[in-house]
């Protein structure tokens, strides 16, 4: 979800990995120890939790969170729980990255003190202001002065322990003088609507200047109106020592793209779009970029989101690989590297295959995770107690039953995956023709090496559980992953690829040629150009479950319309809600009856985080955990129905209440929508992709490597007059064709310019037309601040 700007879209989202906290204090009582999680937030509100690690002072945590943000914040926080034997939850301590400070750790492990948490520096949400300053002549004829402080709004205020009920106090204070007054409660609203006014009698010393005082210009003083961001109150005399309360290690990867209108990257992106047609194909700009980031990764996700959105990644994937085939000597080495080939296919098997990955694994690796069968095979790891042959035959089943899922599933193989199979099949046995299993190997080396054996070992990573698994069934799972691996590799010499004779010794089970002809059969369906069609396929599809709040819909007549947790959970066929997990659906709506799904303005029952699913009859009130989690239903909701025939055009952004809709007044409950509905989703479920977005990706990688650009300017210039001994810092440029790669480059440079001063020009007239203390830029905006700093000192340096 972007935040509209003037001409631009501003999307942001951030990556983490919390690593580890150290030296939390002790518990106290006998046993010391605690059992601790950490959750992450925005300002105050929590958009993931960790699981409890127990009985630990230095809790090891290795879990992984990304998400889009979908809305402003000022602080990415990151609190400590401990919770105790009658699990209650305390605050051990924080960690409070200012959204202007992320950068300073982009990508980096840091750690990061633990600070105080109190009620004090729990602050957040801004203050609608009105200032006027004005001179009253009494009856008697005395000149004073009155200052009216009118006080609006608030906005965006924390709730706590699911409440607010604010109000404001005004404190005029001087050396001989304090003067407070304070507003009218309101009640259960984080956005309190004040609209009051309080006057203070002033008086002017001699040295007064409206400037000095205010800070503002003179002509402004008379009726200022601004906005504040709330701060920590003063602690007066009491300072707080923020005592040892341990450290946490976090990385933190925060990224904000700014997103012109499409026009803007029409000559970057038609450019991109020939790289499949350019021969050769590693003088494509596409190629280039490759060739110039730090890391193929880097340049592949965006690559791969690119061709995605504009149906182009086949023939883009097809050309690569092509040419690194002709490239490998050896054909036992084949994509065997982190080229641009193999992580592009890593991050198309990634965005297109994640479901295909949960139908196949995730009911099996939830069996694994709860049952807790020893499955230890190394003689020397056995625990007292333990069977070596128990454990052998517990392994082998857990491992012939992911084998059959898999060999199974190649009907379920999506389109995309199959496509980019049957290339790399083709082009591997054109180049070695008398290898004949290397069109297996080429193949297996991505499904089973890169695809389903890291999703066994972590499956965490892959969303098939929701926190890293205990250390039993890690074990476990790196076991079944090892054997997948070898068994699908299809090698010769299968039991001399375990370094382990416990490896090799258990492999034993697994060297019947059923297992060698079923991986074969599978390879075979997959990397087949006349496939069946996946969209024939009728089995339902879990695309989202987790606990929500709904408000009763009314089916009766009588009673009450009241709000109760229940287990949510969307394939593509149904939207239901349960009691609990595994119960049987209270209610169903099926997906074609899904007219539209809308947020719901907050003013409806004082909830925030709130959204509903609008039927032929009613619609359906439901209020999520967080601002991520209601996005990410609003998003999934809205792609598999964006088909439906009878989808709404207009809608109503509030609830109907009392015998009328509280957004127009309408009384009828079947009146028409007074708003147009939100849309133009794509209905592919799997990835909804934009694709300036990522063109604009590109374009921040080119330009921030542009040093590079230049430097392979120079390489192809130096090979095209001098074919001897090249200079070391050109030989890591793959350029085949010196004369066609440096007409690129140069096409390059220049989009990517051109895009570099539109950027500037945007900068300097937001520059211009921002004024510190507007709604979107509050007195307290660090960020904002910041962002003057530059702006003069680049006018400075122009000038």
């Amino acid at each position: 979800m972007a935040v509209e700007e003037e001409g631009l879209r501003v999307f942001q989202s951030v990556k983490i990995k919390i690593g580890e906290a150290k030296n939390l204090p002790t518990y106290p009582g006998p046993n010391k120890m605690r059992d601790c999680y950490c959750t992450v937030n925005l300002d105050r509100e929590e958009v993931f939790r960790t699981k409890i690690v127990e009985k630990s002072l230095c809790p090891f945590y290795g879990e992984d969170f990304y998400c889009e943000i979908p809305r402003s914040f000022r602080h990415l926080s990151f609190y400590i729980f401990d919770r105790d034997v009658f699990r209650r939850d305390s605050i051990i301590g924080k960690v409070a990255i200012q959204k202007e400070d992320l950068p300073k750790y982009h990508n980096r492990d840091t750690w990061f003190q633990l600070q105080h948490v109190d009620a004090d520096s729990e602050v957040q949400g801004k203050v609608h202001l009105e200032l006027r300053l004005s001179e009253v002549i009494t009856d008697t004829g005395v000149v004073c002065h009155k200052l009216a402080t009118r006080i609006l709004e608030c906005q965006g205020l924390p709730i706590v322990n699911g409440q607010c009920d604010p109000y404001a106090t005004v404190t005029l204070a001087g050396p001989y003088r304090s003067e407070a007054k304070k507003t009218k409660v309101k009640k259960k609203t984080n956005n309190p609507q004040f609209d009051e006014v309080f006057y203070f009698e002033v008086t002017r010393p001699c040295s007064y200047s409206r400037k000095s005082h205010f800070d503002f210009e003179e002509e402004d003083v008379d009726k200022l109106e601004i906005r504040y961001f709330l701060q920590p109150r003063d602690n007066g005399s009491k300072s707080l020592k923020p005592g040892d309360l341990g450290s946490l290690r976090l990385n933190v990867v925060y990224t904000e793209d700014h997103v012109f209108s499409s026009d803007y990257y029409s000559p970057l992106r038609d450019l991109l779009l020939r790289s499949a047609d350019v021969e050769p194909v590693s003088a494509s700009a596409a190629h280039v970029l490759g060739e110039v980031c730090r890391e193929k990764q880097e340049a592949a996700i965006p690559l791969v989101r690119f061709f995605l959105h504009y149906g182009r990644v086949v023939p883009f994937i097809s050309a690569i690989a092509d040419a690194e085939v002709q490239r490998t000597q050896d054909p036992n080495t084949i994509f065997r590297g982190n080229s641009l080939t193999s992580k592009c296919i890593d991050e198309t098997m990634k965005l297109a295959g994640m479901q295909y990955l949960h139908v196949t694994l995730k009911p099996t690796i939830e069996e694994i995770c709860q049952s807790h069968k020893s499955c230890e095979i190394d003689p020397v790891k056995l625990k007292d107690g333990e069977n070596l042959e128990n454990n052998m035959e517990n392994l082998r089943q857990y491992v012939d039953r992911i084998f059959s899922v898999i060999t199974k599933s190649g009907v379920s193989c999506p389109t995309v995956m199959c496509d980019i199979f049957f290339s790399l099949r083709e082009a591997a046995a054109k180049r070695f023709q008398d290898d004949l299993d290397v069109r297996y190997t080429a193949v297996s080396s991505f499904i089973f090496l890169r695809f389903f054996a890291p999703a066994i070992l972590s499956p965490n990573l892959f969303q098939l559980t929701p926190h890293h698994t205990d250390p039993q069934t890690s074990r476990t799972l790196t076991l079944i992953s090892k054997t997948i691996q070898t068994l699908g590799s299809l090698s010769k010499s299968k039991s001399a690829s375990f370094k382990e004779s416990y490896m090799a010794a258990f492999y034993e089970f697994f060297n019947e040629q059923k297992y060698a002809d079923a991986v074969k059969n599978f390879l075979d369906l997959i990397s087949s150009s006349g496939r069946r069609d996946p969209k024939s396929i009728e089995q339902p599809i879990l695309l989202k479950e987790g606990f929500m709040i709904k408000r009763a819909q009314g089916r009766k007549r009588f009673g009450m319309k009241n709000f109760k947790k229940r287990w949510f959970r969307l394939t593509n066929h149904e939207f239901t809600y349960q009691k609990s997990k595994g119960d049987q659906p209270l209610y169903s709506i099926p997906i074609e009856n899904i007219l539209a799904v809308e947020r719901l303005e907050e003013e409806s029952f004082k909830m925030k985080n709130m959204f509903q699913v609008i039927q032929p009859e009613r619609a359906l009130y439901i209020q999520a955990n967080n601002c991520v989690e209601a996005k990410a239903w609003i998003d999934i909701l809205t792609k598999v129905s964006q088909c439906n025939k009878k989808r709404l055009t207009v809608y109503h952004p509030s609830a109907y209440l009392n015998g009328h809709w509280l957004c127009c007044r309408a009384s009828s409950d079947t009146a028409p929508g007074c708003s147009p509905c939100t849309g133009g989703l794509p209905a592919n479920i799997q990835l909804d992709i934009d694709g300036d977005r990522e063109t604009e990706r590109i374009y921040s990688l080119f330009n921030s490597y542009m040093s590079k650009l230049e430097k392979m300017q120079e390489a192809c210039g130096s090979r095209s007059v001098y074919d001897g001994p090249e200079q070391e810092e050109y030989s890591t440029f793959i350029i085949d064709d010196p004369q066609e790669t440096y007409k690129t480059l140069k096409q390059v440079i220049a989009g990517v310019g051109a895009l570099e001063q539109e950027h500037a020009q945007y900068k300097r007239d937001k520059f211009k037309k921002t004024k510190y203390g507007s709604q979107e830029h509050p007195i307290g905006d660090k960020s904002f601040q910041s962002y003057i700093r530059q702006q003069s000192e680049t006018s400075t340096h122009s000038i």
